[in-house]
C-alpha cells in the first residue's frame, strides 16, 4: 500500500517514513503543500498523511483543492493544533480523520489502517468512466456493445486505472499494486495485461482507451473523437 506523507518538519518526516516502511507501507515524503499537490496529480496513492502548517500551500488548502477536483483519497491530518475547532475545520474540509501531535506510533498506524480499510471496502460496487462500467462484485466490464467478465489480474488492473482516470500510473506502480515486488513475475507482464484489456475495449466499442506514455506508464482516457 502506497502513502504520501506531507510534513514540513524533516526530522519528524524521516521518523514517520521509517515507522511506515517497517510496517510494510511504501511512502513518498514531501515537505510543502505545493509539492503535495504536484505528487497527487501525477501519482496514485492509497492514503495521504497531511500536516496543516506547511509552507507554500497549507494543509487545509491542499485538502480542499483535491476534494474539489474529485479526489477521494483517504486523508489523515496530523497537526499540533488540538483544539476542537481545528479538528472540526479539518474534518469539514474533507479529512477522514485527525490526529493531534504528539502522538503514539501505534495510534498513527491504527488510524491509517482504519481510513484505508474504509476506502477499500467502499459500498460503491460500480466504477464508471465514459460509457464503460466495471462491477467490483462481479468483475464484469461493460460497454454499450458488449461485456466481459475479467480474470482476477485483469480486473485489478482495470480497477486501478478506472479509479484514477486521466492519471498516469507508472509501470512500477501497477506492478507493485497487483503483483508485489516480491513476486517472481517479470515486470513486462504489465504490458501483456494492458494488451488483453485494450482488445476487450475495442471489441466493446468503448469510448475510453488505455494510453501508453513512453517511459512513464499508462492512463485511461476518453477517446478524443468521442469526447
Amino acid at each position: 500500500m502506497r502513502l504520501l506523507l506531507a510534513e514540513d518538519e524533516k526530522s519528524l518526516s524521516h521518523a514517520l517514513v521509517t515507522i511506515l516502511e517497517k510496517s510494510h507501507y511504501s511512502v513518498d515524503a514531501v515537505y510543502d503543500g505545493q509539492e503535495a499537490l504536484e505528487y497527487l496529480e501525477s501519482e496514485a496513492y492509497d492514503g495521504l498523511i497531511l500536516d496543516i502548517m506547511m509552507p507554500k500551500v497549507d494543509g487545509i488548502t491542499v485538502l480542499k483543492t483535491i476534494r474539489k477536483q474529485g479526489n477521494k483519497i483517504p486523508v489523515l491530518i496530523l497537526s499540533a493544533k488540538s483544539e476542537i475547532e481545528d479538528k472540526v475545520d479539518g474534518l469539514d474540509a474533507g479529512a477522514n480523520d485527525y490526529l493531534a501531535k504528539p502522538f503514539d506510533a501505534r495510534e498513527l498506524l491504527a488510524r491509517i489502517r482504519v481510513i484505508t480499510r474504509v476506502n477499500t471496502e467502499s459500498n460503491d460496487s460500480l466504477i464508471r468512466f465514459g460509457h464503460v462500467t466495471l462491477n467490483r462484485k462481479t468483475y464484469v466490464l461493460k460497454g454499450e456493445k458488449a461485456e466481459f467478465k475479467l480474470a482476477n489480474k485483469e480486473f485489478q488492473m482495470m480497477e486501478l486505472l478506472m479509479a484514477n482516470p486521466h492519471q498516469v500510473l507508472s509501470t512500477d506502480r501497477i506492478f507493485e499494486k497487483i503483483w508485489g515486488y516480491e513476486s517472481d513475475t517479470e515486470i513486462n507482464i504489465v504490458w501483456v495485461y494492458i494488451a488483453y484489456l485494450r482488445k476487450k475495449l475495442v471489441k466493446m466499442h468503448a469510448d475510453i482507451e488505455i494510453k501508453a506514455h513512453r517511459n512513464v506508464g499508462y492512463s485511461v482516457e476518453l477517446k478524443e473523437n468521442d469526447s
